[in-house]
């Protein structure tokens, strides 16, 4: 299999880029300039960690630490979904409710994949477990951040009509569907969207970097679409539980609005 090898000269020019954006900020006053230095350096640090934990990872083929560094990206992403919350749940629930639904959902469709798909021998070979989980869980990430922000400003927007309906002898998750409705689709909207567009418009990373790594694009079509098909399951299965676990938080067994399990309107 034939590639082109990065020196650290190549990675330092396509690095200018990042430098121009930051001046385009400087000169437009935007206030990015910070920003994207920052989000730039985290980034190559980030990469750089995961890189030598992976070639750990890859010589020691263990359950154990394969386990454990998909929870870390797992628990880490719980932290992401919760820093994107303007209305966050009190107490635990806060970070609990989307880390809880992520781990449900990409877990169960990462192992769905790895064992009817993928069968690596061993199924948990981190080689095929942590690319997996980490596409599977990106995106998760996304719609179940999505799901939970609608579903907290639509019903503190809505919080008369929801209370008028109770009145009127409506169940809670009665009164809440048009919101939950609302919240699903809002989660939906960026896996349809790219997969609308996929092959097209745009390709994807994974099916790019295929390619530029030698193998044949019709073999990296076929791992694309599959990656398509379980990222469309595990943003639609996570969406689903953060919605309805958070429809359960926002009411109670009487019935009865709780928006004193949310807290105050996070400033930006």
């Amino acid at each position: 299999m034939n590639y082109i090898q990065l020196g650290y000269s190549d990675l330092a020019n396509a690095a200018l880029l990042v430098v121009a954006n930051a001046a385009l900020s400087i000169t437009l006053h935007l206030g990015l300039e910070r920003r994207i230095l920052v989000a730039a350096a985290r980034m190559v640090v980030q990469l750089s960690l995961v890189g030598l934990v992976l070639k750990l990872l890859f010589v020691a083929v263990s359950p154990l630490w394969t386990g454990l560094a998909a929870l870390a990206m797992v628990l880490f992403a719980g932290q992401e979904v919760l820093a994107r919350q303007d209305r966050r749940f009190s107490g635990w629930w806060a970070y609990g409710l989307g880390t809880g639904s992520m781990l449900f959902a990409a877990g169960l469709v990462t192992l769905f994949g790895l064992t009817t798909a993928l069968r690596p021998d061993p199924w948990y070979h981190p080689q095929y477990a942590i690319p997996l989980l980490g596409m599977v869980l990106g995106n998760t990430m996304t719609g179940v951040s999505l799901g939970l922000q609608t579903l907290t400003a639509q019903v503190v927007e809505q919080r008369a009509a929801i209370e008028a309906r109770l009145a009127l002898g409506e169940t809670i998750r009665t009164a809440l569907l048009p919101m939950v409705r609302k919240a699903l689709r809002s989660a939906s909207l960026p896996i349809l969207n790219a997969m609308g567009t996929t092959g097209l418009v745009s390709l994807p990373g994974m099916m790019t970097g295929q390619i530029l790594g030698g193998v044949e694009p019709a073999e990296a079509v076929k791992y694309q679409i599959l990656i398509m098909f379980l990222i469309s399951g595990g943003t639609a299965a996570g969406a689903v539980a953060a919605v309805l676990g958070g429809v359960g938080r926002l009411g109670d067994h009487r019935h009865r609005l709780r928006l004193d399990r949310l807290g105050p309107k996070r400033e930006n």
